[in-house]
């Protein structure tokens, strides 16, 4: 038997294991980064903080890596490998993601000023573990899944990140119970719970470093040179696959901490779900809710993974309609309380990353199977342009649901053709830095539009600001605590004593955003075609290979 067949990573039954240990965390982290936007509105009337002010809170989650932390990591990855930089990078992020969670109690001060800066350096120090985070779980997925089913493995790794930012936006306000604390804690712990996983993993890396050791190439061992870096920035479709990376999740990530907030103010859209709209399991209601979108998750990798393990099409098909079936009949069961959590802001907005829980891995595999990157990441800008749109200028409450459905796609197609398509441009060697520089390019974009939309939000609608600040002082006059202002001026916003915000403005930004995605991708189809690290061909495969089994079959014929 050949020595190569014997590799741990050979195996798929440990691959998948390996996959969901190194998911754990992307799960956490992916919470943390976005349940703050289901818990917005509390945050404003609780704490007393300003939209601007929570833009600035979220801005600080990139400043970090703005400066260049996700490069040196990426550089650090690459030198000391995976399970070092694993830990360094991971316990950062806990350690910061503990240090909000002390912020939001008042554990120092329960001065708003001084929470928001312990908050907001709890903010900087999970930011600067979280992008390494990803880019070693990215690179941990190569290392494993090279050659075997990628685009899928990297899809799964993002469905269940998203399914963390699902659960984050959609069950925060449930697990805090109306106060602000709570839900902090619960995120922060689940980082901590992943970064237990990840300790669990390197027990499989070191087995597989053993086994590979001798067998490696010698380029693999090669010394980081800032050479590479420079080949790196100097290749067009590097360039335009960062470039295009920075737009999209600019004109994303940013308004998923604006959605449930968008959502009450420019449709009336509810904060809180009435008693008889939560799902009970084991006496728990936020256990319940989580059920529905675990649910979805399952249905989402049964529809690309079950198939894929049948060899016959008529199994195949079977196969397929037996999961929809199911997936038609989960839906039916939950009718009545889908129809009233659609009414509800945080949980509408939940519709964003659940779009991509539902499709990620499907787009995976067609990218496995089929190819299509780049075409795909076309489509996938489209598709952010029409979202954009559709809650911006429009006043339609149909429209804005097609366009959250059309955001979750676009997140869904971009990134599962996205980032195995670096794999194709850039040394498996020098994945590490090169995922990194594309995450920090990310953080420019991120970092400004956290803070703008927040900034711009507040400028274009000074009346409303007005409003809030003028009725919380009445209500201080009045003797009220932190707890009772906060119930009262939910209240007035929900009967619109307080004037809503206007999301016009800063919501087409967003759009402009995606006309240039849009124009990268086209770019980028085209600069493939000049250098030919086919893109557009399925996993495994290149125009080198392509050729080759042409003239292999001319040659039989």
């Amino acid at each position: 038997m050949d020595q190569a067949k014997r590799l741990l990573k050979d195996s798929a039954g440990l691959r998948w294991i390996v996959l969901i240990l190194i998911s754990g965390l992307t799960f956490g982290t992916y919470w943390f980064q976005d349940f703050f936007s289901g818990i917005k509105p509390l945050m404003i009337t609780e704490m007393g903080i300003t939209s601007s002010q929570f833009g600035t809170l979220i801005q600080w989650t990139t400043w970090a890596n703005v400066f260049g932390m996700i490069i040196i990591g990426g550089i650090i990855l690459d030198k000391w490998g995976i399970r070092r930089t694993g830990i360094v990078f991971g316990l950062l992020a806990t350690i910061g993601a503990s240090l909000t969670a002390m912020g939001a109690a008042g554990t120092f001060s329960d001065d708003l000023n001084s929470q928001m800066w312990v908050m907001m350096i709890g903010r900087l120090l999970f930011g600067s573990g979280l992008e390494i985070v990803c880019v070693i779980a990215m690179r941990t997925i190569v290392k494993w899944f090279k050659g075997y089913d990628l685009a899928l493995a990297m899809a799964i790794n993002m469905g269940f990140g998203r399914l963390g930012s699902t659960l984050g936006q959609a069950l925060s306000i449930d697990i805090g119970g109306g106060v602000v604390s709570p839900a902090v804690n619960f995120a922060a712990t689940l980082i901590g719970i992943g970064l237990i996983m990840f300790l669990i993993y390197i027990m499989f890396d070191v087995k597989l470093d053993r086994q590979m050791k001798g067998l490696a190439s010698d380029s693999e061992d090669e010394p980081f040179r800032l050479s590479d870096l420079v080949k790196l920035v100097t290749n067009r479709s590097f360039l335009f696959i960062a470039a295009l990376c920075v737009t999209f999740y600019s004109a994303v990530f940013p308004f998923m901490q604006y959605a449930p907030d968008l959502l009450i103010n420019k449709f009336g859209f509810t904060y809180d779900l009435p008693s008889n709209a939560d799902i009970i399991l084991f006496g728990s209601k936020t256990l319940g809710n989580a059920s529905v979108y675990i649910g979805l998750f399952i249905f989402a990798l049964a529809v690309t993974l079950v198939p894929a393990n049948i060899k016959s099409k008529t199994g195949k098909a079977i196969s397929l309609t037996i999961v929809l079936v199911l997936f038609v009949v989960f839906i039916y069961s939950l009718s009545d309380t889908l129809g009233m959590w659609l009414k509800n802001g945080p949980k509408t907005a939940s519709l964003i990353p659940l779009g991509s829980i539902l499709f990620t891995p499907i787009f995976g595999k067609i990218v496995d199977s089929k190819g299509k990157a780049a075409s795909l990441m076309i489509l996938g800008s489209l598709l952010l342009i029409f979202a954009h749109l559709s809650l911006s200028i429009f006043d339609s409450v149909v429209l804005g649901y097609l366009g959250l459905l059309a955001l979750g796609i676009a997140f869904s197609l971009v990134p599962a053709a996205m980032w195995p398509s670096v794999a194709k441009i850039v040394a498996e060697n020098r994945l590490g830095t090169a995922y990194a520089t594309m995450f920090t390019i990310q953080n420019w974009g991120l970092n400004a539009f956290f803070k703008g939309i927040g900034w711009v939000l507040d400028k274009s609608n000074p009346d409303v600001v007005a409003e809030i600040e003028t009725a919380r002082s009445n209500l201080e006059a009045q003797g009220l605590s932190r707890m009772e202002i906060s119930m009262r001026l939910q209240e007035m916003q929900q009967s619109f004593e307080i004037s809503a915000f206007d999301y016009t403005t800063p919501i087409l930004m967003l759009v402009g955003l995606g006309v240039i995605a849009l124009f990268l991708a086209f770019m980028l189809k085209r600069s493939d075609k000049k250098q030919g690290f086919g893109l557009e061909l399925p996993s495994g495969k290149s125009n080198d290979v392509e050729e080759m089994e042409a003239e292999n079959k001319a040659n039989v014929q």
